[in-house]
């Protein structure tokens, strides 16, 4: 069965009965057929692991397990300890699947093979009431980013790949560390070790799944998930993977996420210009910076450019600015907020 090689879908499982055998059936339902799931309890208080057996006795395909670790994480490495598939993916219980999942994950992953992650779009849905407009927001720009497959160009934005959009072969998921940094968010972290690795990411024009938005879900109500700027995972890969200390630095935006931005470089003791476009605050000088206009970026020779403006439309302006003037020297730029 090479050309059909057996899946392993981890799923950890905390209180979420209600909308856990849509969350199964949708899995059964899966129109390839050689998978196994990999259902790890993390000491839910509700009828969940009732619910888990039941189905575990029905279909060998799924193995139950209950951690002996709390949260997230820890619940995961147990899972992915008992893996008995070539590829992986993982699922989040209160969600469900469209049929064809696994089977386009698979197609499209047997045209690459190993060093490829496969990865695809979203769908958010509530069971009652709309879903917020920020992760509506969210969903087009991963799905324009699954289309196009600019997933390392756009990865300081947001997580470009969420946790159960992807496939891969369980070497190179080894090799990217698995489940083993205790870092949360887990998922976008990991994307950065797929980027820090090399690892090919091949984007699908495809909904894979369909993902509940719901008041309680753990990106609402987690102290990890808070401040969802995830500034210091961002600038500690930046550091590590793409930061020239040979070039200049610059700093664009003089907002919250400027001032914060600021502090935070100031830790990593790189000398940067700070510009933006508020005549107010242009001269004025913060955290022992002074900030310049914008315009005299132009003056650095090869600036790698770090933006943190909120505005949608002001990042499109600068966007377009910085394309403009993108000839020679070369200037990079991430837009990191």
């Amino acid at each position: 069965m090479t050309n059909q090689p057996l899946v392993t879908i981890i799923m950890a499982v905390k209180d979420t009965a209600p909308y856990l055998h849509d969350c199964l059936d949708s899995i059964l339902a899966q129109t390839y057929q050689n998978w196994e799931l990999i259902a790890v309890n993390d000491h839910s208080s509700d009828d969940s692991p009732k619910i888990l057996q039941e189905y575990a006795a029905k279909d060998s395909r799924i193995r139950f397990f209950n951690s002996d670790r709390p949260k997230l994480i820890p619940t995961l490495q147990v899972g992915y300890a008992e893996t008995k598939g070539t590829l992986i993916n993982r699922m989040d219980s209160d969600d469900k699947m469209p049929d064809y999942k696994i089977e386009v994950l698979v197609e499209e992953w047997n045209k690459h093979g190993k060093g490829t992650v496969i990865a695809g779009g979203t769908e958010h849905f509530v069971g009652e009431g709309v879903v917020g407009d920020g992760f509506i927001k969210y969903e087009k720009w991963l799905n324009q980013v699954a289309r196009t497959s600019t997933h390392y160009q756009e990865i300081y934005r947001e997580c470009v790949i969420p946790s159960h959009c992807w496939l891969l072969h369980k070497e190179d998921f080894d090799a990217a560390g698995a489940f083993d940094p205790i870092i949360y968010p887990e998922d976008y972290d990991l994307c950065f070790r797929f980027y820090k690795l090399g690892l090919k990411v091949v984007g699908m024009d495809k909904i894979l799944h369909h993902w509940r938005d719901r008041s309680d879900r753990i990106s609402r109500t987690w102290e990890e998930y808070k401040d969802n700027r995830y500034f210091d995972l961002k600038l500690r890969f930046f550091y590590e993977l793409d930061r020239d200390k040979t070039r200049p630095l610059v700093l664009w935006g003089a907002g919250k996420n400027g001032k914060d931005m600021a502090k935070l470089l100031q830790s990593y003791e790189d000398e940067f210009h700070w510009v933006c476009d508020n005549d107010r605050k242009i001269g004025k000088d913060i955290y022992g910076v002074v900030l310049e206009h914008y315009k005299d970026v132009k003056m650095l020779e090869a600036p790698q450019i770090i933006i943190v403006v909120a505005s949608p439309t002001g990042k499109k302006e600068i966007e377009e600015l910085l394309t403009s003037w993108n000839k020679k020297p070369v200037v990079d730029f991430w837009f990191f907020a």
